[in-house]
């Protein structure tokens, strides 16, 4: 018999102002247990305030509204369960009496304040909290609740990772894996805790389709068979429409429109737009791999080859993909590009005047020569927290200059990811821990571009970006490949992205090469191979 849906989680009215600035302005919304709420919106539309609003975090607490949790409250343990009237505690069988919590109001050490945030699971854009010496199964065994015997622990570690599809990584070390594979891992920590919320800001950013689509799948049947409720933002329509009850468009912090996620997100979409482009004109290879290989050596897994036997040239001013699922070697290739991770063998050579440069010979007449005229962008970026965005961008040019003329190319640099000339005087003395994310990821973009380098490699530079940014970083790296002829490397599993801005790419599977083409001919494809593996 099923179960009545009882309102679990309240979202009443709220509002917050930062600096005087509105962030969030009048939103409210209800869910019941087993319920999604999806937020889509552009960069700082306020989707990550509203998720540490509902964490409890105390630099985000609501200027007016409330946040109320439903829940059954034991009077004997203190714990907390889903709204249930009559039903005993889960973990000690006692009594219980259903609450409406004003979390906001509660002291902070308050008991009642602090078992909820217990079981509010968070999981943050491109932030891969994880002990990077520990593998993948041990990672996931830190986040389970004390108390389990070791068979009852096993059982739940080889469900979280079928869950988050990593069965085939289960002994790997963290540090080793994929950025894919590590938001996979933290997925799987934050589930692991049994949360009866789960707040997720872009779950799914950085995976490939494919796998971002069994994790839609796994988590509309994880909230649907334990009954908690989960809040998320992501920048895929397709995530919103497949994995919400309701939706929220939010922009500067207002609600643009809210209900059925079909309807908000096709509204939303209507902004999106990106013309037909012009091919331009290429020169000769820069970038030469010749039958490079990586691999790497572990006593528990033997040899893992990350880069099998890959071969390909990208030419001056050409924009150049990597594409491939989560783990197919494209983040090892760029950085072999990059002269970070040395061949194990074959070579990867930069032209560099008439001289090929070596990416793989140590020292100031190997790639030393090469490295300063290459810029590269990580997935897991990051920006001076005590310095303002002025500083944190001329701190890059590491050389002295004038300070007005280094304004002027500060200015410069963030016009080109996007910013407005209206936006950027507040932009250039915020501090990073005062914008969202996505403003950030323009940010750490401009970091790249402001050095002036020859060759660019962007390492999944839209994985949490919303649609109109992603054009936005498009059009970005057309005009600095037209006005500075530079040439691009970009890593990424996203497809209109790449159709929008590359001339060609490389198709990674398992460390190799499938094919070297056009994107709409890696997009065919890609769809092929998908379509054989469902």
């Amino acid at each position: 018999m099923a179960r009545e849906a009882v309102d679990l989680l309240i979202i009443d009215n709220v509002s917050k102002q930062f600096d005087g600035r509105p962030v969030l302005s009048n939103v409210s919304a209800k869910l019941t247990v087993g319920s999604s709420l999806g937020l889509i919106g552009k960069s700082a539309a306020g989707k990550s305030v509203l998720i540490n609003m509902l964490r409890g975090n105390v630099d985000y607490k609501p200027d007016k509204g409330k946040v109320i949790y439903r829940v059954n409250h034991c009077k004997k343990c203190g714990s907390v369960d889903l709204p249930y009237d009559g039903e005993p505690c889960s973990k000690c069988g006692s009594g219980t009496v259903t609450k409406d919590v004003d979390y906001w109001s509660l002291p902070e050490r308050d008991k009642l304040r602090e078992e909820i945030r217990g079981r509010v699971a968070i999981m943050l854009q491109r932030t891969f909290a994880l002990f990077g010496d520990k593998t993948v199964m041990e990672n996931i065994a830190e986040a389970l609740p004390p108390g389990l015997d070791e068979r009852e622990r096993t059982r739940r570690i080889v469900e979280l990772l079928e869950f988050v599809n990593l069965t085939h990584r289960t002994t790997h070390i963290a540090r080793d894996l994929s950025g894919g594979e590590k938001q996979r891992t933290v997925l799987a920590r934050q589930l692991a805790k049994e949360p009866l919320f789960f707040l997720a800001d872009e779950p799914t950013g950085t995976l490939d389709p494919k796998t971002a689509d069994i994790v839609h799948n796994s988590l509309i049947k994880l909230i649907g068979s334990r009954g908690m409720c989960m809040v998320f933002a992501s920048h895929w329509p397709e995530a919103v429409e497949k994995m919400a009850n309701e939706a929220i468009w939010l922009d500067a912090g207002k609600v643009m429109m809210q209900g059925v996620p079909e309807n908000v997100t096709k509204k939303f979409m209507e902004e999106y737009e990106f013309k037909e482009r012009e091919r331009s004109e290429l020169g000769e290879p820069i970038i030469i791999v010749q039958n490079a290989k990586k691999y790497f050596f572990s006593v528990i897994r033997g040899v893992v080859k990350a880069v099998d036997d890959v071969s390909f040239d990208i030419k001056e001013r050409e924009v150049f993909a990597l594409v491939g699922t989560s783990g197919a070697g494209k983040t090892t290739t760029s950085r072999m590009i990059a002269g970070m991770s040395p061949v194990t063998g074959g070579s990867v050579k930069i032209k560099l005047g008439d001289d090929l440069v070596d990416m793989s010979e140590p020292g100031a007449e190997g790639k030393g020569r090469a490295t300063p005229y290459i810029g590269f962008l990580h997935q897991e970026y990051s920006l001076y927290p005590f310095d303002t965005i002025l500083q944190n961008l001329t701190t890059c040019i590491g050389m002295k200059m004038p300070a007005e003329l280094a304004k002027v190319k500060a200015i410069q640099a963030l016009m080109s990811v996007g910013f407005s000339s209206e936006s950027i005087e507040k932009i250039l003395y915020a501090f990073p821990d005062t914008l969202s994310v996505g403003e950030c990821q323009r940010i750490a973009f401009a970091q790249v571009l402001i050095q002036e380098p020859r060759i660019v490699i962007l390492d999944e530079p839209t994985g949490t970006m919303d649609p109109i940014t992603k054009v936005t970083i498009a059009k970005s790296v057309l005009k600095a490949r037209e006005e500075f002829n530079e040439t691009f490397v970009i890593v990424s599993h996203d497809m209109d992205f790449i159709l929008n801005c590359c001339d060609r790419g490389a198709l990674m599977r398992n460390g190799k090469v499938a094919m070297i083409g056009t994107p709409e001919e890696i997009v065919k494809e890609l769809t092929k191979e998908e379509n054989a593996e469902k």
